[in-house]
């Protein structure tokens, strides 16, 4: 399986992504040219930015796409208030310069009012501060590590604490493990989901016996596996990201004669589209967290699976949680627009990212709210078992849970540290 899969392969480029953080300061210029991003006329221009080349081509533009099926969606019905959205699509391709270059166009030249877009942290943290410094706004659909707090940006992905705890209290009191292998990539997301596990597993009377990691990509997972089938664990903890890892993590951990029955892989990443790449055979009887799996049993799914399948012209084309969250987001901004245009208020960035606040929508995997303070969503924990035939069976559902971005840090829902006047950093 090629490298595409890999979802934050650019952050190996630090100094790059470093520089997207802290390079360009946060503030703002006055510029009658950025007064003008206000929608006007007949048609609602947004920007539509994933990669359509490059590494990542495959993942981005199924999330490209099922923006513009959303949006089609709505155009089809009416619009909103009877104007058309009118998307703007660019390539990413896949390089975090070129994102930052692409939101600029889209911001500054197009004078767009919104942007869907990005799939990596990487690609998110360059395009971040154009959004900020020109005060627009960027929805970003991808589970991520946490730790960030912009006011310009409308995260629908799940963070840590929508994965993790349920699912590791979950591993103990359910399934019955005490000892736990955690296992992932040398990157800032499985670091940070471990760092939240340990204390969930502490928490829970259970144990870490060890915290392992490979490259970023790395393929070669013979060594790893002999140190966990020596290791004496019960359950192996996975926060291994990229398909091809994933991919030869699963194939070495059967060929080495482990079984998922008695040392069961639980993954925080592995989705529906890397158990299709690995084969499902590999899969079979492990777990995964995510808010959202093609299985999940409600006739709005259904419809979304079959619409998806329908437009991208695929039969078997698979949903997951990334996916769902790129469609959702539109129809989050539509209701936004729309309470702007009913208040008859300018329709610019800032009115359309206060009339997110709040914003609930019945999703195809059930009903999902924007945080009214961190901008971040209300999402449904969920563990599924994966079967033979690549879906998963949904043998654990928690109830509608707030974000918490900063919960690697200690952070709770009665005392967030990411709020609307911004991040309070003396709570880190």
């Amino acid at each position: 399986m090629p490298n595409f899969w890999n979802r934050r392969k650019f952050l190996k480029t630090s100094a790059f992504a470093g520089a997207a953080v802290s390079g360009i300061p946060h503030i703002w210029i006055k510029d009658d040219s950025l007064m003008a991003n206000a929608a006007t006329g007949d048609t609602i221009d947004v920007g539509v930015l994933f990669s359509l080349t490059g590494p990542l081509e495959v993942p981005e533009r199924s999330l490209s796409d099922v923006t513009r099926m959303a949006i089609n969606e709505i155009n089809s019905a009416g619009g909103i208030s009877g104007r058309m959205i009118n998307p703007i699509v660019e390539d990413g391709a896949s390089d975090p310069k070129i994102y930052s270059e692409k939101a600029s166009k889209l911001v500054i030249s197009d004078k767009t009012v919104t942007t869907f877009g990005s799939y990596t942290t990487a690609s998110r943290l360059a395009a971040r501060p154009v959004f900020e410094k020109r005060k627009n706004l960027y929805f970003y659909p991808t589970f991520y590590e946490g730790s960030e707090c912009s006011q310009n940006i409308v995260y629908t992905g799940a963070v840590p604490n929508q994965q993790l705890y349920n699912l590791v209290p979950w591993m103990v009191n359910t399934l019955g493990k005490k000892k736990i292998f955690i296992v992932g990539s040398n990157y800032a997301y499985p670091k940070g989901m471990a760092q939240v596990s340990k204390s969930l597993l502490e928490a829970n009377n259970a144990e870490w016996v060890a915290d392992e990691y490979l490259e970023l990509g790395d393929t070669e997972w013979g060594a790893m596996v002999t140190k966990i089938k020596n290791s004496g664990c019960d359950a192996v903890l996975s926060n291994v990201v990229s398909g091809p890892s994933i991919s030869a993590f699963y194939r070495e951990f059967r060929n080495a004669g482990m079984t998922q029955e008695e040392v069961p892989i639980c993954a925080t990443v592995a989705s529906e589209i890397e158990i299709a790449a690995m084969g499902a055979e590999f899969a079979a009887g492990s777990y995964s967290s995510f808010p959202y799996f093609q299985a999940i049993d409600r006739p709005e799914n259904h419809d979304f699976i079959q619409r998806w399948r329908d437009f991208s012209k695929d039969p078997a084309a698979v949903t997951h949680h990334p996916l769902e969250s790129s469609y959702f987001q539109v129809y989050i901004w539509k209701q936004a627009v729309e309470t702007v245009l009913n208040a008859g208020e300018d329709l610019t960035p800032m009115a359309i990212r206060e009339a997110t606040r709040g914003q609930e929508f019945d999703a195809p995997g059930g009903t999902v709210k924007i945080h009214p303070d961190n901008m971040h969503t209300y999402l449904r924990p969920r563990i599924a078992q994966w079967g033979d035939d690549g879906q998963g069976k949904i043998i654990d559902e928690e109830d509608l849970t707030c974000p918490l971005p900063y919960a690697i840090s200690g952070e709770t829902e009665d005392n967030l540290y990411c709020t609307a006047a911004g991040l309070d950093s003396s709570k880190l």
